[in-house]
């Protein structure tokens, strides 16, 4: 009997996530994690909690595949790297000058950003590490987090399903 009972709860598990795949997806972002490494003075840990809980940003883009807008929020790539204790302003100069942030996806996908042109003191890129989309947090294909680059003319550097962000500064 209890070997039924395992089959059936099993059964039950696996139907629920056929049926609304977005439970499951649901359930494992909760504990979803950015972590923010290499280069920096406080390496660090986001969770979805933390992300809702720092200044929000808003951006709207186009969808380039489905020729549609789309709306979404989050916090600036720049509010986090701050918080790690990543140059910014005034402190970005010299070999600063020389350091990119690595954006690694769940599915391997790299990126690069060069400090600074995320930093509003070179140019507003309003790059921002998103947790929704149109008002709902973003699916397991997209998410948790996605970094949404907006003034990128191709929107190859908006990377879903985002993972670790790396600052390495080059050697001399």
């Amino acid at each position: 009997m209890n070997r039924f009972r395992s089959h059936l709860l099993l059964l039950l598990v696996l139907s629920s996530a056929f049926f609304c795949p977005g439970v499951l997806a649901q359930s494992s972002s909760t504990n979803a994690q950015l972590t923010i490494k290499g280069d920096v003075e406080k390496p660090r840990s986001v969770s979805l909690d933390d992300l809702r809980h720092l200044p929000r940003k808003t951006l709207k883009v186009m969808n380039q595949h489905e020729k549609k807008e789309e709306t979404y929020e989050g916090v600036l790539l720049t509010e986090l790297l701050k918080r790690a204790g990543v140059p910014q302003g005034a402190q970005l100069r010299g070999a600063a000058m020389a350091t990119y942030v690595q954006a690694d996806a769940e599915d391997s996908y790299r990126v690069i950003f060069s400090l600074a042109e995320l930093d509003a003191d070179f140019q507003g890129s309003d790059v921002i590490v998103a947790d929704t989309m149109n008002g709902a947090p973003l699916d397991a294909k997209t998410g948790p987090f996605r970094l949404v680059a907006p003034h990128d003319k191709r929107p190859a550097r908006s990377v879903s399903m985002v993972r670790s962000l790396t600052v390495v500064r080059t050697p001399k």
